[in-house]
């Protein structure tokens, strides 16, 4: 027991030390670590299978162990010596336990740490509507959520809830009166955590992610009634979150929807980090501001336009995705081959660089 705690321990600090995004424990492999979005494995010996269910084990409470058996796979966030969180996804792969831990920095980092555009800064300004941070799996989304609700933390007095699925970045309140609460811990879900912060005075909702229809329904409406609402969606592009968006509701319901989107919509933040040529990564973003253009597009179910609008809107602050990744090649942080792999129109990047 005490050999598997050192073991666990071990990992988890080489883990922080060599500024890992991830760390992931898979019996029949050595423990792997992801450093600058590569798969790296470490100089160990190969996992066992009870070696992968012992570890598993120990980062567990009862209740975890428990759910876990019953469920075949659990995520948690996981406190390690008070110094460093992870979030910790276990689960089942061919009968035998496998971890994957991802690290949590500790310092919510800013806007201009991170590499953000600047009109990131306009989204942490509104007092009221609807801003959705979107992307793939591991792609920052949750700490770019986390530097826009820091920011708003340090510069005004705000009631601040947000609703997380396990909870990650933990905020120190300054000027905001931030409660974080995770699902499953302080909620039974997304939905019923959502509902009820309508009875509790907040100005500002972050909610994790939107999973149903119930939910994204709910953000919205928030949103139309006077709260400012952060939230996250795993989608492409800005086009394509509006289609995600919309296509989650029944027909009858999708013109309700996309006229509640047109008027409470402030902006999607889409999001790709892209592995820079001298070693780490580096954010690309298309940002799409809700004009009155795009609002009139969102509601006469214009979709398919919305990408020209973001391509020649960069006066308004606006950036497409080949932009800002034309961009990142010009200042020599990335390739050129990296970014077209990145692109979602490959040639139009090719003309942009040209």
């Amino acid at each position: 027991m005490a050999n598997n705690i050192e073991q666990l321990e071990d990992l988890l600090s080489i883990t922080i030390q060599e500024q890992a995004s991830d760390l992931h424990i898979s019996a029949g492999h050595p423990p792997i670590l992801r450093i600058s979005g590569r798969l790296i494995p470490l100089k160990r010996k190969v996992i066992l299978p009870e070696e992968s269910e012992s570890l598993a084990t120990d980062l567990m409470n009862e209740e975890q162990k428990q759910k876990f058996l019953r469920e075949k796979e659990i995520d948690f966030s996981y406190n390690f010596k008070d110094q460093s969180r992870f979030r910790v996804n276990i689960f089942y792969q061919r009968g035998y336990v496998s971890l994957a831990l991802r690290l949590i920095q500790a310092k919510i980092r800013t806007i201009e740490e991170l590499g953000l555009p600047p009109i990131l800064h306009e989204f942490t300004k509104a007092t009221q509507g609807f801003v959705v941070v979107t992307g793939p799996s591991s792609q920052g989304k949750s700490t770019t959520l986390a530097a826009l609700i820091d920011e708003i933390n340090h510069s005004r007095s705000e009631h601040v809830i947000t609703i997380e699925d396990p909870i990650e970045y933990v905020f120190q309140d300054d000027r905001c009166i931030i409660e974080q609460r995770e699902v499953y811990i302080d909620s039974l879900s997304f939905a019923s955590a959502l509902k009820s912060t309508f009875r509790q005075d907040p100005d500002i909702i972050m909610l994790g992610e939107m999973r149903d229809p119930e939910s994204t329904s709910i953000a919205i409406t928030a949103a139309e009634t006077g709260h400012l609402v952060f939230a996250t969606l795993h989608t492409n592009s800005a086009s394509q979150t509006i289609h995600r968006i919309v296509d989650s509701f029944p027909p009858e319901q999708q013109q309700q929807i996309r006229a509640q989107l047109s008027s409470s919509l402030l902006g999607v933040i889409s999001q790709r980090l892209i592995p820079k040529m001298k070693g780490g990564v580096a954010p690309s973003c298309e940002i799409m501001i809700s004009t009155p253009a795009v609002a009139n597009l969102i509601r006469e179910n214009k979709i398919h336009e919305l990408d020209l609008v973001i391509e020649t809107s960069a006066e308004v602050g606006m950036i497409s995705l080949n932009r800002s990744l034309a961009g990142l090649v010009r200042a020599k942080e990335v390739s050129l081959e990296t970014a077209l792999g990145y692109s979602l129109n490959p040639n139009e990047l090719k003309k942009l660089i040209k």
